[in-house]
C-alpha cells in the first residue's frame, strides 16, 4: 500500500490543485492515489489506514490530517469507538496461539497512536466517553507480560491528565479576568479622580518592555488553543447525513473565542489611553508611545499585537482628533500601517509574516523564534479553504486533498505557538493589560468629544445625548 507522504511533500507545490482529480489515480482499499499521494477515500477505508497492524503504521501528518479533519465528519468519541473496535478486532482474529505477537507487533503501535492523538488533540477526552474508551484500550495494551508497555500507558493518561487540568485552570483564570474587567472604565472615572488614575505610561513608561509583555500574553493564548478548534469553528452538516450535525455535541471553540476578544481587549484599551488624557500633549505622548509599541511588536514578530495596535488608533473617535494627531511624528506609524495595509490580500504583511517564518526555522534562540500572526486573517483563510472546497467528492468519497490544506496551515499554526517566551514577566504590567477596565464605544465618543469639540451638528448632538445618557449633564 502506498505510504502518505510528509508535509513537505504534500505542500511544496503551488497549493491546491482541482486538475489532480482528472489525472490517472490508482485505487487501494478504498484509498484513491496519485503519484503516491493520497487524494481521495471512503471515510470507512481512511479510517481504516488510521489504525496500525503488524505491518503499518501510518504516517504522522496522515495522523494529524485525519484527527484533525475527521470531526467534519463525525463526533471524535465516534472516532474513537471505531478504532477501538478496529484494534480488538485484531487482536480477536489473531491467532489465539500467538497472542504474544499482537502484543509485542500491534500493542506498541496502537499505543503510540494514542499518545499522538493525546499530545497533540488533549481537548478530545475532556468527553467522558472518550476518556472511557482510551482508558479501556489502554487497559487491553498494559495487560500483556511487558512491564514496559503498563508504565508507558500510565504515562500517558498521566500527561494527559496534567494537560486537561492545566487548561481547565486556564480558563478559570480567563473566567476571573472577565469578571474584573466588566466595569466600564468611565464608571471608574466618575468615582475616581483622573489625576490619580494610572495610566499606560506610568505602569510602564518603555515601549520595548510593554512589547514583551504583549508578547507573553500572545503566546500564553494562543498556547492553549487546541487545533481541532479551528475546525469546529466551521462545522457543518454533512451532506450525507442531513439530520444531525457532523459534530452535535462540538465544544464552542472557546479558546480560539478567548483570543480573539484579547485582540478586541488591546485595541480597545489602546483607544481609552488614547483619548482619556485631559491634555493635548499628553494625547500626542500616548500616541507615541503606542507607535514605538507596535514597531517593537514588529520585530519581535508579534503581528497580533500590532495589528490590534493599529486598529485601536484608526478607531473613529482616535482618529477624529485631527489637533492631536497635528502634534504627532507620524513617520513611524506611516511604515507600520503600510506594513499591515490589507490591500491585495495584505500582500505586505504576508510577505513579512512568511520572512518571519523562514527566519524561525533557522533559529538558534527562542527570540528568533517567535511568530505570532494576525489571527483574525489566520481564522479567515481557514474560513475561506474549507468554504472553498467541498468536503465530499460527488463519488461520495472524502476531498482528502482539502485536508491537506488545511492541515498545513494548521500545522504552521501548530509551531508558532509551541515557542517558549524568552522575555521575563512583570506581573504589575501583565496584571494592568489584561485587568484595567476600558471605554466602551459610547464611553470613547464622549472622551473624544470632551477633548476636542465636536466639529458639526451630527457630533454636537451625539455629545449632547451621550453626556446626558452617561455622565448626567446636559
Amino acid at each position: 500500500m502506498p505510504q502518505t507522504p510528509p508535509f513537505a511533500a504534500m505542500f511544496d507545490s503551488s497549493g491546491y490543485n482541482r486538475n489532480l482529480y482528472q489525472t490517472k489515480e490508482d485505487n487501494c482499499g478504498g484509498l484513491c492515489y496519485h503519484d503516491n499521494n493520497l487524494l481521495s477515500g471512503s471515510l470507512e477505508a481512511l479510517i481504516q489506514h488510521l489504525v496500525p497492524n503488524v505491518d503499518y503504521y501510518p504516517d504522522r501528518t496522515y495522523i494529524f490530517t485525519f484527527l484533525l479533519s475527521s470531526r467534519l465528519f463525525m463526533h471524535p468519541y465516534e472516532l474513537m469507538a471505531k478504532v477501538c473496535h478496529l484494534c480488538v478486532e485484531q487482536q480477536r482474529l489473531s491467532d489465539p496461539g500467538l497472542d504474544k505477537n499482537w502484543t509485542q507487533k500491534i500493542a506498541p503501535k496502537i499505543l503510540q497512536l494514542l499518545t499522538e492523538w493525546t499530545e497533540t488533540f488533549p481537548y478530545d477526552f475532556r468527553d467522558e466517553r472518550m476518556m472511557r474508551n482510551l482508558k479501556e484500550l489502554a487497559q487491553r495494551i498494559a495487560s500483556g507480560d511487558e512491564q514496559m508497555y503498563r508504565k508507558n500507558v500510565q504515562q500517558l493518561l498521566q500527561s494527559l491528565i496534567r494537560k486537561l487540568a492545566a487548561v481547565t485552570q486556564y480558563e478559570e483564570v480567563l473566567a476571573k479576568i472577565d469578571a474584573t474587567t466588566s466595569t466600564d472604565r468611565l464608571t471608574l472615572l466618575k468615582t475616581k479622580p483622573q489625576s490619580i488614575q494610572r495610566d499606560i505610561i506610568t505602569v510602564c513608561n518603555d515601549p520595548y518592555v510593554l512589547a514583551q509583555q504583549l508578547t507573553h500574553i500572545e503566546l500564553e493564548r494562543l498556547n492553549y488553543i487546541g487545533p481541532e478548534e479551528f475546525i469546529q469553528a466551521f462545522v457543518q452538516k454533512d451532506p450525507l447525513n442531513n439530520d444531525k450535525s457532523c459534530y452535535g455535541e462540538r465544544k464552542k471553540a472557546r479558546n480560539l473565542e478567548a483570543y480573539v476578544e484579547w485582540f478586541n481587549r488591546l485595541s480597545y484599551l489602546v483607544a481609552t489611553e488614547i483619548c482619556m488624557p485631559v491634555k493635548k500633549k499628553h494625547r500626542t505622548r500616548v500616541i507615541e508611545y503606542f507607535i514605538d509599541v507596535a514597531r517593537e511588536c514588529f520585530n519581535i514578530g508579534n503581528f497580533n499585537s500590532l495589528m490590534a495596535i493599529i486598529s485601536g488608533m484608526n478607531m473613529s473617535p482616535v482618529s477624529r482628533l485631527k489637533k492631536t494627531w497635528a502634534k504627532v511624528k507620524t513617520a513611524k506609524f506611516d511604515i507600520l500601517e503600510h506594513q499591515m495595509d490589507p490591500s491585495s490580500n495584505f500582500y505586505n504583511y504576508r510577505t513579512a509574516l512568511r520572512g518571519a517564518t523562514q527566519r524561525s526555522l533557522t533559529a538558534h534562540s527562542n527570540r528568533e523564534k517567535i511568530v505570532i500572526p494576525f489571527f483574525s486573517l489566520l481564522i479567515k483563510d481557514i474560513y475561506f479553504l474549507n468554504e472553498g472546497c467541498a468536503n465530499r467528492l460527488p463519488n461520495g468519497h472524502v476531498n482528502f486533498e482539502k485536508f491537506w490544506e488545511l492541515a498545513k496551515q494548521v500545522s504552521e499554526f501548530m509551531a508558532w505557538k509551541q515557542v517558549e517566551c524568552p522575555f521575563e514577566r512583570d506581573w504589575k504590567i501583565l496584571q494592568y493589560l489584561l485587568t484595567v477596565p476600558v471605554f466602551s464605544d459610547d464611553a470613547l465618543y464622549l472622551a473624544s468629544y470632551e477633548s476636542e469639540s465636536p466639529e458639526n451638528h451630527i457630533e454636537k448632538d451625539r455629545w449632547k445625548t451621550l453626556r446626558s445618557a452617561l455622565l448626567g449633564r446636559v
